[in-house]
């Protein structure tokens, strides 16, 4: 089956982005000519973007095989480039596989092979094994963050993903830290390193708080209170610790979302799009989210436990102020807590009016709305927007984000409305499926 190619202009106007950055057009240019490259940026710079569109060039529109591996270390940014790739509207097919879903259900879509596999190696690798698709007609490989599947412990998945891709051209390999080692495994020979670690100047600002006697929890509070319209991440680094944060907010009256490695993945996955849309804008979380997560732009970031190394100290801080915009860090430490050496005192002080007992909203009047169908039933944002703006009579302003996914759909309306959402839109019919609406 034939596919037509779109033109850079096309997917740039898709994405509503008037030209891309120098670190895109640099990676661009290198991509197409080297045989193996090594992009180094900072989290948000638009690394997806930038070897997206150059292997999207790469491939033959003819071809019903998979062309492409892109392997990742985590099922969020597996998602998160998915969803890019189908935002562009390439015309290539393309999936997504990773461990926390049916491997039958991957199995079932790779029935028609996708010319881009995205995955964690631990589930390409079990695919590989069972011969679900042919390797044959594999000629590039994408490791994106590659230092991290390593940290995770990836590496025997890896090395043997890429023993069994014999017909490889090229290797791009990109990541977000400094100082990085290439495994030999990897087949990395001469690669052209673009750096582009030092290059932009950061808007970054440290604030070091030390909270009276061992209980931070009361200190946190206060922080949130600051900030009460201020979208932020707060770090935590067992999930123990995310539960004893949560329980307290709870008790506050804040509304948060949770995000660490033991929720299943559809929780995650909420806890997302619940942070993306504005119906949360605090979300705690493990150093699981300091990379490879779709999130928007973040005002501040609260590092409730200290992180154990520099490198999750930087990743940690990029959730914010990227791109040159500005952004907080705070380090929140207890009076007889040792800082690590690689955080620099800093103390803070509070600003006036904000009281532990202050009782700022830090909650958001948007919620969201679960729809029951996604693109397999053919149903677009469009006919979601059409619902709720014509049937459900809410005003443009009011409708929030929307979130398509293969098999169902979210989307973000005024607390206040939702009930009445619920009762009159609930059973209506998208396109040819009777939909259920209800919360999430």
């Amino acid at each position: 089956m034939q596919r037509i190619k779109k033109n850079h202009q096309e997917i740039l106007t898709k994405l509503g982005i008037s030209e891309l950055n120098p670190m895109q057009k640099k990676a661009h240019k290198v991509i197409m000519e080297q045989k193996d490259t090594v992009l180094l940026s900072p989290t948000g710079t638009g690394k997806t973007l930038g070897f997206l569109l150059p292997l999207l060039e790469l491939l033959d529109p003819d071809l019903d095989q998979v062309q492409a591996i892109i392997l990742v270390p985590s099922r969020e940014l597996a998602i998160q480039i998915e969803q890019v790739t189908r935002e562009i509207g390439s015309g290539f097919k393309t999936n997504a596989v990773y461990g926390g879903r049916a491997f039958a259900k991957d199995k079932t879509e790779l029935n028609h092979p996708p010319a881009i596999l995205i995955g964690t190696p631990g589930r390409v690798a079990d695919h590989i094994r069972r011969n679900t698709f042919s390797v044959e007609e594999i000629k590039t490989l994408i490791l994106d963050e590659f230092d991290k599947s390593l940290e995770v412990g990836f590496m025997t998945e890896m090395s043997e993903i890429i023993e069994s891709l014999t017909n490889l051209e090229k290797r791009i390999l990109t990541s977000a830290t400094q100082e990085i080692e290439i495994p030999k495994f990897a087949g990395v020979k001469e690669p052209k390193v673009l750096n582009y670690l030092e290059g932009g100047e950061s808007q970054l600002e440290i604030k070091t708080i030390a909270v009276p006697g061992r209980n931070k929890l009361p200190g946190l509070k206060k922080l949130i209170n600051q900030n009460p319209e201020a979208t932020g991440i707060v770090f935590c680094n067992f999930k123990d610790s995310i539960a004893e944060v949560s329980d307290f907010l709870n008790k506050n009256k804040i509304s948060h979302a949770c995000f660490f490695g033991g929720m299943e993945q559809k929780d995650r996955e909420r806890a997302l799009i619940k942070f993306r849309n504005g119906s949360h804008r605090i979300i705690i979380a493990t150093d699981l989210a300091a990379r490879g997560i779709d999130v928007p732009e973040i005002d501040f970031i609260i590092h409730y436990q200290l992180p154990f190394k520099n490198q999750e100290f930087t990743h940690r801080n990029g959730r914010t102020a990227r791109m040159n915009s500005e952004g907080i860090a705070y380090v929140l430490h207890g009076e007889n807590e040792k800082l690590p050496e690689f955080i620099i005192p800093n103390q803070h002080k509070w600003e006036r009016g904000a009281s532990v007992e202050s009782t700022a909203k830090a909650f958001s009047e948007q919620i969201t709305l679960f729809i029951s169908g996604g693109r397999k039933d053919k149903i677009s944002k469009g006919d979601i927007a059409g619902l709720f703006l014509k049937q459900g009579q809410l005003e443009k302003e009011e409708l929030g984000l929307i979130e398509l996914k293969q098999d169902c759909a979210f989307v973000a309306v005024p607390e206040q409305k939702a009930e009445e959402l619920i009762a009159s839109l609930n059973n209506s019919k998208l396109k040819k499926k009777k939909v259920r609406i209800r919360y999430v």
